[in-house]
């Protein structure tokens, strides 16, 4: 859409029209008194929709009473290209340029002001496929993210192409490089949701190992699960398990193993008491016994009460009853 073939005396309202239908509804105020012109490209690449924005100088804003009808929430992500923005949302103003990403969420209210012409790719996607806590979004919206060193140095370089090539993406390869975008803006928000003097340690073999930690802690929650655990590390559930396709086995699973490891051990620890099968299952997370039981005869090729009748005949310890050394699970 292009204000070029529109009469001067229109171009304002059709511009203001043309960018509350291709993003979301706002109010567009030119901020300089020559004949205003604009273009604006729209992409879709499955449920991202990518826009490039190139204008004169203008203020576009989102109110409450604009917030009110829109069908959807949606989490933007601006790369400036050229050109300037001055950012406000929540309280927080910054100042974008060359090379900067901006992060913005349309169900509250926010001001771009362009005080000069500018160019700028808009990346807009659900909120609901982010997985990301609503504070640690409030935490990086109205802050301009830099390109020159962290995260955003990565981002930089992967979303000027993926604008540039979205126009000749089939649609099979744009859903995939959706998801893609979804686990990069998630990690984005996660790594500036922290506090300065963690950042510098949250690479993907710390957040495995913090996991890791994290499974073994709680074992004992029936809650415990992929979304808990991604829910408790400030990512999504698609980055948690991206996170883990090298490690060689699921969060699911992994979760389920170290269970039934526990209960093994339990089980064959000898004492005055010999402990039943469904307090020792119940202890550590295991909701149905039936299920357990499966799962054990499944893992060890026995069944749970087998499994502790056999250690308490051969009087075996806890030191030396690791279900490690029968077929693991």
């Amino acid at each position: 859409m292009t204000t070029d073939s529109v009469p001067d005396r229109k171009k304002a309202a059709f511009w203001a029209d043309a960018v509350s239908r291709a993003l979301v509804p706002v109010a567009v105020t030119p901020r300089d008194g020559t004949t205003f012109t604009g273009t604006i490209t729209t992409d879709r690449l499955g449920f991202l929709r990518i826009c490039r924005v190139e204008a004169g100088a203008q203020r576009v804003s989102r109110t409450p009473a604009l917030i009110g009808p829109s069908p959807e929430d949606l989490v933007a992500v601006v790369l400036q290209t050229a050109g300037a923005a001055v950012f406000v949302q929540g309280g927080r103003r910054t100042e974008a340029g060359e090379g900067s990403l901006v992060c913005y969420d349309t169900t509250r209210p926010f001001t771009f002001v362009h005080p000069e012409r500018f160019t700028a790719h808009v990346f807009q996607l659900p909120r609901h496929v982010l997985g990301v806590a609503d504070d640690d979004l409030r935490q990086v919206t109205g802050t301009a993210i830099g390109t020159g060193h962290g995260f955003g140095s990565v981002l930089l370089p992967f979303l000027t192409t993926l604008a540039a090539s979205a126009p000749t993406c089939p649609p099979a390869v744009g859903h995939r490089l959706a998801g893609h975008v979804v686990d990069l803006f998630a990690t984005l928000i996660a790594e500036r949701a922290q506090p300065a003097a963690a950042r510098g340690d949250a690479g993907p073999e710390h957040l495995v190992r913090s996991v890791r930690v994290h499974i073994d802690r709680n074992l004992g929650d029936p809650s415990l699960s992929p979304e808990s655990v991604a829910r408790a590390h400030r990512i999504s559930v698609r980055y948690l398990h991206r996170l883990f396709e090298g490690e060689g086995v699921t969060v699911s699973r992994l979760i389920q193993r170290r269970r039934l490891e526990e209960c093994g051990r339990e089980l064959a620890r000898r004492g005055r008491v010999t402990p039943t099968v469904s307090s020792v299952a119940q202890r550590w997370g295991f909701v149905s016994p039936a299920h357990f039981s499966r799962a054990f005869r499944a893992a060890y090729g026995v069944s749970p009460r087998e499994w502790r009748d056999r250690r308490a005949r051969r009087g075996t310890g806890a030191d030396d009853a690791d279900p490690a050394g029968t077929p693991a699970p």
